[in-house]
């Protein structure tokens, strides 16, 4: 049974209620077994959780030269970035790849402008910069770690609002982008209601098969009668 009605609520539940592992297994029992965007992505910190729809950035590296051809988009310092910012929305994640992992993709003055526009996050496929900043400010980020080799001179995002991958998981605009301290996953928005839906059963379902075990069933005993482990 649907236990919300927008996306405030959906996300609140997923942030509350659900965690990756959770969500991962629903997505494997229905056949997509590809969700997971690599191991490295990890939070700054352990209590960070991003539940949000995905405003994806596509970012490219330039070369260091000053001259930058016949695009007009990579005479930008940033290319498409500040207009990528911009367009946030409301409980949106910045989800950024395309680049190689030399330079970081995300710092704080960027967390600052998705914060105010009350993003949801940001998930990057590379560094971010200005760690003690964005720590500061308490807002969810993932990325590979910390490194402030600055992305002007040696990226531009090229373009936003476009189906991406990363490393085999396919993103579209508007799938579901959830991340907690054990890894994120995308949940492609046409099957997200029921995803959502039966991993809440599943979440607890696990809570009544840890009290159990707690009490002394055995795991065996747990999995025959559960169906959960």
């Amino acid at each position: 049974m649907k236990k919300w009605d927008n996306d405030a609520q959906l996300f609140q539940l997923m942030r509350e209620e659900l965690y990756s592992a959770v969500l991962g297994d629903i997505l494997d029992q229905m056949g997509y077994l590809h969700q997971f965007l690599p191991s490295r992505i990890q939070p700054m910190q352990d209590h960070m959780v991003v539940a949000g729809r995905a405003m994806t950035v596509l970012e490219a590296d330039a070369s260091l030269s000053s001259d930058y051809g016949n695009n007009p988009i990579m005479q930008k310092s940033f290319g498409m970035m500040l207009e990528a910012l911009d367009d946030l929305k409301e409980d949106e994640v910045y989800l950024c790849s395309g680049s190689s992992p030399s330079y970081a993709l995300v710092g704080e003055l960027m967390c600052t402008r998705m914060q105010v526009l009350k993003s949801a996050g940001a998930v990057v496929n590379g560094f971010h910069r200005d760690t003690k900043g964005i720590l500061e400010l308490d807002f969810p980020c993932f990325s590979y770690g910390r490194y402030a080799q600055d992305q002007a001179p040696r990226g531009k995002v090229i373009d936003y609002r476009v189906p991406i991958e990363i490393e085999g998981v396919h993103v579209t605009p508007g799938d579901i982008v959830f991340g907690d301290v054990d890894g994120v996953l995308i949940i492609p928005q046409a099957i997200e209601e029921e995803v959502i839906t039966l991993a809440y059963e599943k979440a607890t379902g696990e809570k009544t098969v840890g009290e159990a075990i707690r009490s002394g069933m055995s795991a065996v005993e747990s999995f025959r009668k559960h169906g959960i482990m």
